[in-house]
């Protein structure tokens, strides 16, 4: 297949890793390159190499525990990035985001006197002058509304299977699989089907007049003497799954495991787990914990099994680069 034009590799400071195992992988060096940040907090990125009439592809994490920058800053230098190759006269620009922040809000719930965050932040990509955004398993799909396909294309990239056949590997297939509320049911099917077990449904009720509190779950199926893996695309504060485990627990359930592709944690996730981990224990049951690295957890507090993803991003941007599927890979 033809290429679209020379590939360069891009990475911002908070991304050097993962940009430095996708350069290996591609048979690339990355364009030498730097975050500046100014006294007074403000910032910009700085291309060292000439990349004019490439195919830039750009790879930053803009949320991860090895950074004193936040989200924000993380997500503005990435606009810096895709302005300077802009200026630099890049024939394409790509942004390489493993985790895309704010696709959990992507609609108004009970005020209406509020932004829409994903469209927001899909405005700010297209306007500093990304041709594209390749992220990992959004929160869902009607993001892909918030992107003019003309201006900016959104290539939101499944890895369920992947992981799926990952957790295989490590010696992680249950007895059945079940999904933190009914919205997953569909993420929790496809495990299901790739490790060839059974499927249960489990139904969340929240309760929104406190933030991040799950009022109940309500176990469908028959889980009685049976080990469990949940399924989540995203675990930020851990209650869905703190709500989930003793539910299941309480119809019966044995071991247990949680399988988060998007390993957020923030407090006080790792302590709501290490509670689940210490309950398991004194119940005679196993818990196990397994992530991706799109969100990067250098010391986890917990034994995680974690599913690198660095192959399956050069993969994509392999095959973007060469006008190839990127619908195979997943």
């Amino acid at each position: 297949m033809t290429t679209r034009a020379p590939m360069s590799l891009v990475a911002c400071e908070d991304a050097h890793t993962l940009g430095q195992a996708l350069a290996s992988r591609l048979g690339v060096s990355l364009v030498p390159s730097r975050d500046v940040w100014f006294a007074s907090g403000e910032g910009k990125h700085v291309l060292d190499a000439n990349v004019r009439g490439t195919d830039v592809y750009i790879v930053q994490r803009c949320l991860g525990t090895d950074s004193i920058w936040t989200t924000y800053d993380r997500f503005t230098m990435l606009l810096h990035a895709i302005d300077a190759a802009r200026c630099a006269d890049a024939e394409r620009v790509t942004a390489v985001i493993p985790y895309l922040p704010g696709t959990r809000q992507d609609k108004r719930k009970d005020h209406v006197r509020e932004g829409v965050s994903t469209g927001l932040f899909a405005r700010m990509l297209t306007a500093a002058g990304a041709d594209m955004v390749v992220t990992l398993e959004p929160h869902t799909e009607a993001i892909v509304g918030c992107y003019a396909p003309r201006q900016c294309v959104l290539e939101s990239v499944g890895v369920c299977r992947p992981f799926a056949r990952f957790l295989d590997q490590r010696g992680f297939r249950p007895d059945c699989v079940a999904s933190t509320d009914v919205g997953g049911l569909e993420r929790a099917r496809q495990f299901a089907q790739v490790l060839q077990c059974d499927l249960v449904a489990l139904s969340k009720e929240r309760d929104y007049s406190a933030q991040s509190t799950v009022a109940r779950t309500t176990v469908v199926g028959n889980v009685k003497g049976r080990s469990v893996l949940i399924v989540d695309d995203i675990i930020d504060t851990g209650g869905s799954v703190v709500a989930a485990c003793d539910a299941l627990w309480a119809a019966g359930a044995t071991d247990i495991s949680v399988a988060g592709v998007h390993m957020v944690m923030s407090d006080p996730a790792w302590d709501r787990l290490a509670a689940l981990n210490e309950e398991a224990t004194q119940r005679g049951h196993q818990f196990r914990l397994a992530g991706t690295d799109t969100v990067c957890h250098r010391s986890p507090s917990l034994p995680m099994a974690t599913f690198e993803l660095d192959e399956l991003l050069a993969s994509i941007v392999q095959n973007i680069n060469t006008r190839g599927s990127v619908r195979a890979l997943e």
